[in-house]
């Protein structure tokens, strides 16, 4: 323990340019959290303007409706059902008609309500909309004849763009995991090269112990603890270096992507803190470990 403190503190600029690459090497992955978490929840709102419409005949009996509404319900693939009353569909008819006098007047003419009711079925992926439609079409072909109850199903119409949802869904989500493996992968590189660096230039310390007769744990212990100084410290600075920065972007990423990053990282800073500095040390501890078991074999 003592020898790992004197050699971090002996070797300060060295360890100074570790700490400043790990801390880049940190920030970046700390950087991809974040995009990750606006893109999730910028792809979780574009699922969340797209459903599939379920309209009853208006003569449809409400055990009837209800009886389909719940079988949709239980299905694994559906997120949220809402109803409809044939009620409030007329009322909504008549917010959105408001300056068409013309069909408020037709409407007024009726003697009844010409409106049923209706289901808005969301599902818990894009991709599960079509065997959500497939089971409200058995639904429709089992009701009696005489007694029918679903009149439309909009599945049909609304196929395009839910296609066209899931493809963007699935193209991004690839994406994202691809840059992100790319981005860890260049970070863990860099971190490794530095810390080998700073490693190389003890090769004759670390010689002379051999020398001596120092046993491979006694060498690389000092090593290993610099490796978990140099990951904690980088980690704390990256916590710091985000904080203003968060602060700075938050009001923005909550304009565009409906999510204030400042508070994403007040809400998560345990777990973000875990992340960073955990991975900070284990990028640390393991490059120094590394480093050093190249000249414990020479």
């Amino acid at each position: 323990m003592k020898a790992g403190f004197v050699g971090f503190w002996r070797n300060a600029y060295v360890s100074l340019a570790s700490i400043f690459v790990l801390m880049v090497a940190l920030f970046v992955i700390g950087a991809t959290m974040f995009l990750n978490q606006l893109l999730n929840v910028s792809l979780d709102s574009l699922q969340s303007k797209v459903d599939i419409n379920v309209y009853f005949v208006p003569t449809a009996p409400e055990d009837e409706i209800e009886r389909v509404r719940n079988a949709v319900a239980a299905l694994p693939d559906v997120l949220v059902v809402e109803y409809t009353t044939r009620e409030e569909a007329l009322q909504q008819y008549r917010e959105r008609r408001q300056g068409d006098e013309i069909s408020l007047q037709a409407l007024e003419e009726l003697d009844e309500n010409p409106l049923g009711g209706n289901l808005s079925i969301q599902a818990k992926e894009t991709s599960q909309y079509e065997n959500i439609a497939r089971f409200l079409d058995e639904q429709r072909a089992a009701a009696e004849p005489q007694t029918p109850v679903i009149d439309v199903i909009n599945y049909d119409q609304n196929r395009d763009s839910i296609d066209t949802l899931t493809g963007v869904i699935n193209a991004t989500e690839k994406a994202s995991f691809t840059v992100m493996a790319i981005l860890l992968i260049a970070s863990i590189l860099i971190t490794f090269n530095t810390i080998r660096l700073a490693i190389y230039t003890s090769r004759e310390e670390i010689a002379i112990m051999r020398l001596v007769g120092a046993s491979n744990m006694f060498i690389r212990g000092p090593f290993m603890l610099q490796g978990i100084m140099y990951g904690f410290i980088a980690g704390l600075l990256a916590l710091l270096v985000f904080y203003p920065l968060l602060i700075w972007l938050g009001p923005r990423t909550e304009l565009f992507f409906e999510l204030n990053l400042f508070t994403y990282y007040v809400q998560n800073f345990g777990s973000i803190f875990g992340i960073l500095v955990g991975i900070g040390v284990a990028l640390g501890l393991t490059s120094s470990t590394l480093a050093v078991a190249r000249y414990l074999r020479t």
